[in-house]
C-alpha cells in the first residue's frame, strides 16, 4: 500500500524494538509518531534526527495514548517484560499486561486501522502446556487484542541476539546463561523484527489477522560462544549458571530457563526466511553490529 502521508504510532519507540521499527518505517516512507516518557532525552532526540515526530505518552496513561493515536493509520505496540533493562525493580507481570491492554484500548478508541503487537514465540501454546510467566503475559495481551476486534498482526519473535551484548550474558570473561550447553536455542536480531513490522504495515491485506513466530538462527550456547570468539578474536568460553542459582533469585526465571532447555520456542526458521529472506543468522549479525557491541561492553572491563 502507499505509505506516503500515513502515520504509524510507535509505542516504546526508544527501546530496542521501537527504534528498529521506527527506522524501517521511516526508510519505507511512513510518517512515525514516536511515543516516549522522556521526549527531551537523548534517545528521543536520536529518533527526531531521523525524521520521527516525538510525542510524550505513557503506557500507564490511557488518555495520553489515545491522544497520541488520534488520526494515525497504524500503531506498533511492545511492552517490557519483567527484568527488562530500564524497568523499575517492582515492575511485574501484571504491570506488563496492564500496559499492553492500555495500548490496545487506546488503539481501539482512536480507530487505528492496523495494530501490530510484538508477543513472543510459544505464547499460543497456552492451554496445551505450562508456560513461563513472560509467555503467559504476552498471551493475555493477545487475547485482549482479539476481544477488542482490532485489525491486528501478532509478531512472536524468539530470544534476541542483542541479549548477548551486556551483563545479561557476559560475565567474568565468559558467555554465561543457565541454558544447557548442548541444547539448541532459537535467536533473532531485533532489526529483523523491525523489518517484518514495517512489512506488515505495508501489506495489510496479507497481514491483518495473521500471527507469526519469528526466528533467524538456532545454535547451542557453546556454538554461540564459539561464534563470538571467532568474531572478536579473543577467548570467550561458555559457562553454564546452575539453575539452582537462578532459582535462589527467582522461581519464575528458573522455570523459564528449564522450559527453554526442555521445550523451547519451536519457531519455523525457514518460514521466517520466506517472509524475510535476508533475516540475519548469528554470524551475519556479529559481522554487522553484534561483535562491535560486545567488544565495546567487554572493553569497559565488564
Amino acid at each position: 500500500m502507499e505509505s506516503t502521508a500515513r502515520t504509524v504510532v510507535v509505542v516504546g519507540a526508544t527501546g530496542l524494538q521501537g527504534r528498529a521499527v521506527t527506522r524501517h518505517l521511516l526508510d519505507g516512507g511512513w510518517r512515525v509518531r514516536a511515543l516516549t516518557r522522556d521526549p527531551d532525552g537523548a534517545p528521543a532526540g536520536a529518533l527526531a534526527s531521523l525524521g520521527a515526530q516525538v510525542v510524550r505518552a505513557e503506557m500507564e496513561d490511557v488518555a495520553s495514548l489515545v491522544a497520541a493515536a488520534r488520526g494515525a493509520y497504524g500503531m506498533f505496540s511492545v511492552q517490557p517484560t519483567v527484568g527488562s533493562p530500564g524497568t523499575a525493580p517492582d515492575f511485574g507481570a501484571d504491570d506488563e499486561v496492564r500496559w499492553g491492554i492500555n495500548v490496545a484500548e487506546a488503539a481501539h478508541a482512536a480507530g487505528v486501522e492496523h495494530f501490530v503487537f510484538t508477543s513472543i514465540a510459544g505464547a499460543d501454546r497456552h492451554g496445551s502446556e505450562t508456560l513461563p510467566r513472560n509467555l503467559i503475559s504476552k498471551w493475555r495481551i493477545e487475547q485482549h487484542i482479539a476481544g477488542l476486534g482490532l485489525p491486528a498482526t501478532i509478531l512472536r519473535p524468539v530470544s534476541f541476539m542483542e541479549n548477548f551484548t551486556s551483563g545479561y550474558a557476559l560475565q567474568g570473561g565468559a558467555f554465561t546463561t543457565a541454558l544447557a550447553p548442548g541444547v539448541p536455542q532459537q535467536i533473532m536480531a531485533v532489526d529483523d523484527v523491525g523489518f517484518v513490522a514495517a512489512l506488515a504495515f505495508s501489506q495489510p491485506e496479507e497481514w491483518i489477522g495473521r500471527a507469526v513466530a519469528l526466528a533467524g538462527d538456532e545454535l547451542t550456547p557453546v556454538q554461540i560462544a564459539a561464534a563470538i570468539e571467532r568474531a572478536l578474536g579473543r577467548p570467550l568460553p561458555y559457562a553454564q549458571v546452575p539453575i539452582d542459582a537462578i532459582r535462589a533469585l527467582s522461581e519464575d526465571f528458573a522455570f523459564a530457563y528449564e522450559w527453554l532447555n526442555e521445550l523451547g520456542y519451536r519457531a519455523d526458521i525457514p518460514a521466517t526466511r520466506r517472509i524475510h529472506p535476508e533475516a540475519m543468522d548469528l554470524r551475519t549479525w556479529l559481522e554487522r553490529t553484534g561483535a562491535a557491541q560486545i567488544a565495546a561492553f567487554l572493553a569497559g572491563g565488564r
